[in-house]
Parts: structure tokens; C-alpha cells; sequence
């Protein structure tokens, strides 16, 4: 019976480091424990109770305790600072056509849901991929 545990630890190490969501691995240290009781008890049963109960115990207390730590830090980069800046328009946008705006000293690909003419001041709503999402700022 240990040999089977054994084989269950090992791949669910294979499955955490090929994903690393952080999911599996409780489930790699509830192994351990069933495979350690397997070499006293022959109760497959209570083997699996084990590692099942165990497993989801580790994976509801203590998961949502070290993503905090594990997961990075959600900073802005150089583009995220330019949401909320103005810019001028050096293109027209017409309505969800690409026109052109120049914000923080460059060039961007601008959208907007209304036309907007040239040398106009908008606002940076968003990031769309390499586009931005602009809206006319009211003088």
C-alpha cells in the first residue's frame, strides 16, 4: 500500500511544479501523512480518509494565508501611471475609430465613443492592448 501512496505523492509534485497554483500541494503533504500511516496501519480506507480530510483542511486554512505572501504585489508599471493624465489629441478620433494622442511626451493610438477633434484635451480612461481609451475633458 505504501508503494501506491509513494506514486501519488510523486505525481502530485510533478502536477505542482508543472502549475504552481499552489492547489496540489496540500494534497502532496496529505500523501505524506497517509503513506506514513500506511506503514502501520492496512486500512485503505481510513489511509484515504486521511488524506482526503487532510488534504482539504490544509488547502481551506492555510492557502488564502500564503498567497498573501507568495503572490506579487500588484504595482503599477509606466503605462498604468498615464490612466487618469491628460493628453492632447494630434489626430481625430472619430466614434471607435483610431485617431491619435499625445500624452507624457508620446504618441499613443487613442479611442473614444465620440468623435473628438484635433489639439482637443482628453482624459486616459484605460489601457485596451496598445491602444488608449480616451474621453474629451470639458473646458
Amino acid at each position: 500500500m505504501s508503494y501506491i501512496w509513494l506514486g501519488v505523492v510523486i505525481l502530485l509534485t510533478l502536477v505542482e511544479c508543472m502549475t504552481v497554483g499552489l492547489t496540489t500541494i496540500w494534497f502532496v503533504i496529505s500523501g505524506i501523512v497517509a503513506l506514513l500511516v500506511s506503514l502501520t496501519v492496512d486500512n485503505f480506507i481510513l489511509q484515504f480518509g486521511i488524506f482526503v480530510i487532510l488534504g482539504i483542511f490544509l488547502l481551506i486554512t492555510t492557502r488564502p494565508l500564503l498567497l498573501k505572501f507568495v503572490k506579487p504585489k500588484n504595482e503599477k508599471t509606466n503605462f498604468d501611471r498615464i490612466i487618469g493624465m491628460e493628453g492632447v489629441v494630434t489626430e481625430k478620433i472619430a466614434k471607435n475609430i483610431v485617431g491619435e494622442v499625445k500624452v507624457d511626451g508620446k504618441k499613443w493610438s487613442a479611442v473614444s465613443t465620440k468623435k473628438i477633434e484635433k489639439d482637443s484635451i482628453v482624459k486616459i480612461i484605460s489601457i485596451d492592448g496598445a491602444k488608449l481609451k480616451v474621453e474629451k475633458v470639458e473646458e
